[in-house]
């Protein structure tokens, strides 16, 4: 079957909704791993879940990688422009979707000169690959008409503190200065609240085993703690969603 594939053309494999990854010197691979392949379905699934209005949206992805959230808003009609900040991501997103508009975008020092604007900007593991989640936030924001869709690591704590920690640069998972960070909850809660009138978070979590669900517990079984966060300029009603800091949370 995998021979089989090999030999079709790409055009033929895109009319199938297939395409073949080529796994290169640049770690492609890593993002296929199992651990990264399920990761991706909880969080994807906790989203759709969440009954947000996103179908039809401009959206701006940032951070993408090789693209393995982008279809989730092909498939909701959204017209999509991907990012990220390593060039030879931005060559794989161009070949895996050749049909869309796709820039290099490195969030520690984003353009200055960037005036587009989209309903929503979607930026899931990502911040916490950046040395100046600031600069990220107001950009993020600058860009952002409706809604800001934020997953990141997380470290345990009441306090305003962004943690910056030292990341691996040739890893192209990781960051991309070799600076990361791992902020608290309150940290962006508050960040957020500077340039959106609406935050929220979710009353719950992927059913994954990152996605911490009692936070009074600030002893963790994984090395990794992930919180989502929906920031809104217009008020959003929705059940599962609250304006604050959830001290407990419930699994998906």
């Amino acid at each position: 079957m995998i021979y089989f594939l090999k030999k079709l053309p790409r055009k033929a494999l895109h009319r199938f909704g297939l395409d073949i990854i080529r796994l290169s010197k640049s770690g492609h691979g890593l993002f296929l791993r199992d651990h990264f392949q399920r990761l991706n379905q909880r969080r994807l699934e906790h989203l759709a879940c969440l009954g947000l209005d996103i179908a039809g949206s401009t959206v701006l992805e940032v951070g993408a990688g090789i693209g393995e959230h982008t279809s989730f808003f092909l498939d909701r009609n959204c017209q999509i422009t991907t990012s990220d900040a390593r060039e030879e991501h931005v060559k794989m997103l161009r070949s895996r979707y050749p049909s869309i508009r796709v820039l290099q975008i490195n969030l520690d020092t984003p353009p200055k000169m960037f005036n587009e604007s989209f309903d929503i900007v979607y930026c899931y593991g990502v911040l916490y690959h950046l040395g100046n989640p600031f600069t990220a936030i107001e950009f993020m924001s600058n860009c952002c008409r409706k809604m800001l869709l934020l997953e990141t690591c997380i470290s345990f704590g009441d306090e305003d503190s962004i943690n910056l920690i030292t990341e691996d640069a040739i890893d192209p998972r990781r960051s991309i200065t070799g600076v990361g960070c791992r902020p608290t909850r309150s940290w962006i809660f508050n960040e957020l609240k500077k340039y959106f009138e609406f935050v929220y978070l979710p009353i719950t979590q992927p059913n994954h085993e990152e996605y911490p669900i009692d936070w009074t517990n600030a002893r963790s079984k994984t090395t990794r703690n992930r919180a989502i966060f929906i920031a809104s300029q217009q008020k959003i009603n929705n059940r599962l969603l609250v304006e604050e800091i959830p001290i407990k949370q419930i699994r998906h």
